[in-house]
C-alpha cells in the first residue's frame, strides 16, 4: 500500500503555509516545503520564509538546508524530500507537503519522472549567457515537443531540458517522464475568493516585505554573497537591486516586485490547473 501523504499547494500569498500548519496541528504531522527559495539560508523576507512563530511548533523540513550559491536541482529536491517523508514516517507522523513550486509538487507526488542526469555546470554557464527567448528558439530546434511543453516555464527549468538534450544527444520528449506516483495524496488548496482578492494580498505582503526589511535583508545578502545567479534572480530581491543600483526609486521598485509576483502567481495557477485533482477556480 501507498503512504499517505497531505499536499496543500497553491499559488504565492494564498494561505497555503498557514493552511499547511493547521492540518499538521490537527493530525500530528509535520510539514515538509516544496519551494525552491526557501531551501537557500539566508532567503528569508523576499522568499516569505514562515518564522519560528508562525511555524506555531510544528518542525518544518526542507527549509534552510544549502547555501545560495549552491545551485539545487529538482531532482536533488526529489531524493531528499524522500528521505524526509520516510523519516516522519517511521515517527509515526503524517507529512503534509506545503509549497508552491509546480516542478517540486509534480516529481514528488504526481507522475513526473526527472531524467538523472548529472549537471554540466560549464555546459550550463554557457546557456545561461543566452536570453530566455534565444534558449527557447534553440530548444525548438532540438525538441518542438518539449518546447511547447515548457514554453512557458521559467529560465532555469529551459536550461535545465537543453542541457540533458546536449548530454545525452537525444530529444528529451524520447525520454520516459512519467512514472506510477508514489503517495497516496489528499490534495488541498486554501480557499480563494478571486484573482482580484490573490492579487490584493499579494500588493500587502509587498508592502509588509518592504516594513520588515527586505531592502536591508538585500544589502545584507550582496555584502555576503555578491551577485550569484540564486541571489539576483529571485523575485524581491532582483527589484531591490535595481533600486540599490539607482535604477528605480523605492516606490517603483515596490510596484515592480508587485507587478512581477503576480506574474508569478499566475504561471503557478497555470502549473496547478493541470492536476485534474485540484479544484481552482479563479
Amino acid at each position: 500500500m501507498k503512504q499517505k501523504i497531505i499536499a496543500v499547494v497553491g499559488p504565492t500569498a494564498s494561505g497555503k503555509t498557514k493552511l499547511a500548519i493547521e492540518v499538521a496541528q490537527k493530525i500530528g504531522g509535520e510539514v515538509v516545503s516544496a519551494d525552491s527559495r526557501l531551501v537557500y539560508r539566508g532567503f528569508n523576507i523576499a522568499a516569505a520564509k514562515p518564522t519560528k512563530e508562525e511555524m506555531q511548533g510544528i518542525k518544518h523540513h526542507m527549509i534552510d538546508i544549502t547555501e545560495p550559491e549552491y545551485d539545487y536541482s529538482a531532482g536533488e529536491y526529489y531524493r531528499d524530500a524522500k528521505n524526509v517523508i520516510s523519516e516522519i514516517y517511521a515517527k509515526g507522523k503524517i507529512p503534509v507537503v506545503a509549497g508552491g513550486t509546480g516542478l517540486y509538487i509534480r516529481i514528488l507526488l504526481e507522475n513526473y519522472n526527472i531524467p538523472e542526469v548529472k549537471t554540466d555546470y560549464e555546459l550550463r554557464e554557457k546557456l545561461n549567457l543566452q536570453t530566455r527567448e534565444e534558449l527557447l528558439d534553440e530548444l525548438k530546434k532540438y525538441d518542438k515537443i518539449t518546447y511547447e511543453r515548457i514554453l512557458n516555464s521559467n529560465k532555469r527549468r529551459i536550461v535545465r531540458a537543453l542541457e540533458i538534450i546536449k548530454i545525452l544527444n537525444k530529444p528529451l520528449s524520447e525520454l520516459n517522464i512519467t512514472k506510477e506516483p508514489e503517495y497516496e495524496v489528499q490534495w488541498l488548496v486554501p480557499e480563494m475568493k478571486s484573482r482580484d482578492w490573490l492579487y490584493d494580498r499579494i500588493n500587502r505582503r509587498v508592502d509588509d516585505m518592504l516594513k520588515s526589511g527586505i531592502v536591508e535583508e538585500t544589502k545584507y545578502l550582496l555584502k555576503k554573497h555578491g551577485r550569484i545567479k540564486n541571489f539576483v534572480c529571485t523575485i524581491g530581491y532582483k527589484e531591490i537591486l535595481e533600486y540599490l543600483d539607482g535604477k528605480l526609486s523605492l516606490e517603483e521598485a515596490s510596484e515592480k516586485l508587485k507587478q512581477h509576483t503576480r506574474n508569478y502567481a499566475k504561471r503557478q495557477l497555470t502549473w496547478f490547473r493541470k492536476n485534474p485533482q485540484l479544484s481552482i477556480n479563479i
